[in-house]
């Protein structure tokens, strides 16, 4: 297995995190470089050329004030004229030193035009308009008026050039600052693509270091809660998931360990088991015999000498009667409960609308005697063996009728469906179990009333435990219960008998 596959997990996380804050620093950082770059490129067109672009307008202006202002004087001789003139000199001064400031002295233009202005109007205005002073309008000679004209060509040909020149300048500018746009949108592009291939490439790295191995162990895990204890548990991946794997299959191993431990126990509980119903077989079974003959010879006994001894005599004989007959039940009924489970027969169909109907049928006198109210729902069709099933019946009816209160006994029967299995609810008005009971009436043989008080072997409710848990199902005693006794116990549903139950009521 490699080394990642080793590292702990907060280590491979804690480097996978460094890596992806690294990828962000230089990623951020090229950023702010870019936008820096733009920032600038903006500044620069934004902040400096085209404000250097208009200040050349007002230098252009400035010199053109002055050359209309000195043409006109010159024509005129009003000295409203030389007012443009003498302002254009201010705004010219002001004008080029704004630009130079802005955008430096454009190749000297800036300067060269300063300079030509100085020498048009030292050459040609100024001359001129002391002229005009002196000697009135008209007065300049064709040539002074020549010469000035070169002279503010000159001027306005640098002029020109300046503006040209400042022109270029936004041009490159502009030009610029699309590169910078050009560089922050293919860079943010790059780190999308970046971005996208490594949070692909983490997930990726993540998957094979961390989920797939947790997933493996998972699936392994699953395969031992199924039940397939043998199945080995081999964990990959970082150091806490092999851990954890190691700990998963310790406990599989301690499970197979207690299993055929359990096993074992269970196999000896089944021989025990089976050894001790044997006997109660055979015990009971040859019990029969010699029973008989003991209580058909003390019933002879009772009949042929009853009354010719005294009266103690007489007691005695019904004792021995009585006893035997006693023991006659005990011992039958012995031979019933060890019978459940052995002699089995072929599960059949049984509708238990009919076998109840048959079971209160049976016990009809002792319903009219008691003036009991029999409430019994719909139903359903099981699958079992009936004289077993119609046992379960017999005895709880039977101990309804048996242990009722001062009122006629009311027995409902009810039964709903919960998931695979139908809940069977058994409730009656009587006496009533206390809680803690719970458990001790469904051992063999436990009573909880004196036998003069209630007569009974204490079979009953075990024999509906066995039969019950032989069909697949439990049964138990409701305690969360206001009054009177509420058995309820499972069996088995059937699916297609309950497909068959649906098509006949539709």
């Amino acid at each position: 297995m490699n080394l990642p596959q080793r590292l702990p997990a907060s280590r491979l996380l804690g480097v996978i995190v460094v890596v992806l804050l690294a990828m962000t620093a230089v990623a951020i950082s090229s950023t702010v470089v870019a936008l820096d770059a733009l920032s600038s490129s903006r500044a620069r067109s934004v902040d400096r050329i085209e404000p250097a672009a208009r200040r050349a307008n007002d230098l252009n202006r400035a010199l053109l004030d002055q050359e209309t202002g000195v043409r006109g004087f010159t024509l005129t001789g009003q000295n409203d004229f030389l007012q443009p003139y003498r302002d254009g000199q201010a705004a010219e001064t002001e004008a080029a030193r704004t630009v130079v400031d802005l955008v430096g002295d454009v190749n000297g233009r800036v300067g060269r035009i300063q300079e030509l202005a100085g020498r048009w109007r030292s050459e040609y205005a100024e001359p001129t308009v002391a002229t005009v002073q002196q000697s009135g309008p008209a007065s300049g000679t064709g040539v002074t008026i020549e010469r000035g004209k070169v002279l503010f060509d000159e001027i306005r040909a640098e002029t020109a050039a300046l503006q040209s020149d400042i022109g270029g300048l936004g041009r490159e500018a502009r030009a610029n600052l699309d590169r910078a746009a050009n560089v922050v949108l293919w860079l943010v592009i790059g780190m999308g693509v970046l971005l996208v291939a490594v949070i692909g490439g983490l997930s990726l790295l993540l998957h094979r270091l961390l989920i797939a191995p947790l997933a493996n162990l998972a699936d392994h895990t699953r395969q031992v809660a199924s039940g397939d204890f043998e199945h080995e548990i081999d964990a990959d991946g970082p150091r806490e998931t092999v851990q954890l794997g190691e700990d998963v299959d310790a406990m599989r191993r301690r499970i197979v360990q207690e299993l055929a431990t359990l096993e074992m126990a269970k196999s000896e509980l089944q021989r025990s088991n089976s050894e001790l119903e044997q006997f109660a077989y055979v015990a009971s079974h040859d019990l029969q015999e010699p029973l008989r003959k003991v209580a058909s010879f003390c019933q002879l006994l009772q009949r042929r000498y009853g009354g010719q001894l005294d009266e103690r005599a007489d007691q005695y004989i019904g004792f021995a009667v009585d006893g035997a007959k006693r023991m006659q039940v005990l011992i039958n009924d012995l031979l019933a409960f060890s019978r459940v489970g052995r002699m089995t027969r072929e599960l059949m169909v049984i509708d238990l609308n009919d076998l109840v109907r048959q079971v209160v049928d049976s016990y009809s006198d002792r319903i009219e005697e008691t003036g009991a109210r029999l409430d019994i729902a719909e139903l359903p069709s099981v699958r079992g063996e009936a004289s077993l099933l119609s046992a379960v019946f017999q005895n709880l009816i039977s101990n309804a009728l048996k242990f009722k209160g001062d009122e006629a006994p009311v027995i409902s029967i009810a039964v709903e469906q919960d998931g695979e299995m139908w809940k069977f609810t058994v409730r009656d008005n009587g006496i009533g179990i206390e809680p803690e009971y719970a458990d001790r009436i469904f051992v063999i043989f436990q009573r909880l009333h004196p036998k003069d008080a209630y007569p009974g072997t204490g079979i009953g409710l075990a024999m509906c435990r066995k039969i019950v848990e032989y069909h697949g199902g439990t049964i138990w005693l409701k305690t969360d219960v206001d009054s009177g006794t509420t058995f309820e116990f499972t069996l088995p549903v059937v699916p297609e008998l309950v497909a068959q139950a649906e098509e006949v009521h539709v």
